[in-house]
């Protein structure tokens, strides 16, 4: 359930409905637009009486959200949310390139790549240090030694890091990561998420391979729902009958999401493709339908890649993407 408020409440009016509202055992989200304030009411609702709460002379409406996510809901917060990842700013009309190479191999490759992607115009360095791989033989990634590897690139170039978590176990290691990344196969790993959500750091939440955007949202919701509004939803590819590439981009999936939601939205062309050739392609179109940023894979030097390097851009060929993006976002900013 949602009260807009009039325009012309006081800040202690809004207090004083908030702490009845309290009194229902409900939680109150407050969001405050440049013309409007509305209250999200979150709990068992049904205690509520809308005719009186309707009545009451600061509120212009009061109206039931039927979507069973609210906190992650545009009707609750119809502000873009802005997404802090270091000095990088995603939302709102911010947008952010994230890249790097697939999985942190050693330093010179992670300090090589890091800095190429921020001379060809990168905001935050990607990269995996704990990787989650289909056989159980290929390479799972450096783990803490990589995460201390991508700290030192960062610490080289001053580009904030996301990387991908994959146990609870492992969240004290994530400390000095500045974006932590949910994988697409634990987007549904709920009691990670909300350990996450126990904590303020921004979290790129990546949609499962055959998960609907409803199920996204909820998960969003998960983490939302312990306190952590720094929340970023990722279009990956979802699985389809179609073999010709990794996955089916899927994006539609970037106006439906602002259209339901105020959090910023991520789309990665690698992993949604599978091939180096498409990526470039693909981004363009992310970028030119709304997409609040771009998540793209690059190594310099591909065909030796432990992870993923069919898909791996090389520093030159994502120095020529990131001059069609700006002139995309020139043109429908």
């Amino acid at each position: 359930m949602i009260a807009i408020l009039k325009q012309g409440t006081t800040r202690e009016q809004i207090r004083l409905l908030i702490e009845w509202l309290a009194k229902l055992d409900l939680d109150v989200h407050v969001s405050e637009g440049a013309e409007v304030t509305v209250l999200g009411l979150i709990g068992d609702t049904s205690r509520v009486d809308m005719d009186l709460l309707g009545s009451l002379e600061m509120v212009a409406a009061v109206k039931r959200v039927s979507e069973p996510f609210k906190q992650a809901n545009r009707k609750f917060h119809p502000k873009d949310t802005v997404v802090q990842v270091g000095d990088v700013k995603i939302g709102g009309g911010h947008f952010a390139v994230m890249a790097g190479p697939c999985s942190v191999e050693n330093e010179e490759q992670i300090l090589s790549v890091a800095q190429a992607v921020k001379d060809a115009g990168a905001q935050i360095l990607r990269g995996g240090a704990f990787k989650p791989r289909t056989s159980p033989y290929a390479f799972q990634g450096l783990g803490q030694e990589g995460i201390r590897l991508l700290l030192e690139a960062k610490r080289q170039t001053g580009l904030p890091i996301v990387t991908e978590i994959m146990s609870i176990s492992t969240l004290e290691v994530f400390a000095e990561v500045d974006m932590i990344q949910v994988g697409a196969r634990n987007m549904q790993n709920f009691d990670l998420l909300r350990e996450l959500g126990k904590t303020k750091k921004p979290v790129l939440l990546k949609r499962g391979l055959a998960n609907s955007l409803q199920e996204l949202l909820m998960s969003a919701e998960y983490i939302m729902s312990e306190g952590n509004e720094n929340v970023l939803l990722c279009e990956r590819g979802i699985r389809t009958f179609e073999t010709y590439t990794r996955n089916t981009l899927d994006l539609s999936a970037v106006p439906v999401l602002h259209e339901l939601s105020h959090l910023p939205v991520i789309v990665d062309p690698s992993h949604a493709t599978g091939s180096a050739r498409l990526v470039p392609s693909m981004a363009v179109a992310a970028t030119a339908a709304g997409a609040d940023g771009l998540i793209v894979e690059v190594h310099n030097d591909p065909s030796h890649a432990l992870c993923d390097g069919s898909q791996s851009l090389t520093p030159a060929q994502f120095s020529e993407l990131g001059g069609k993006i700006r002139k995309i976002r020139e043109a429908i900013v």
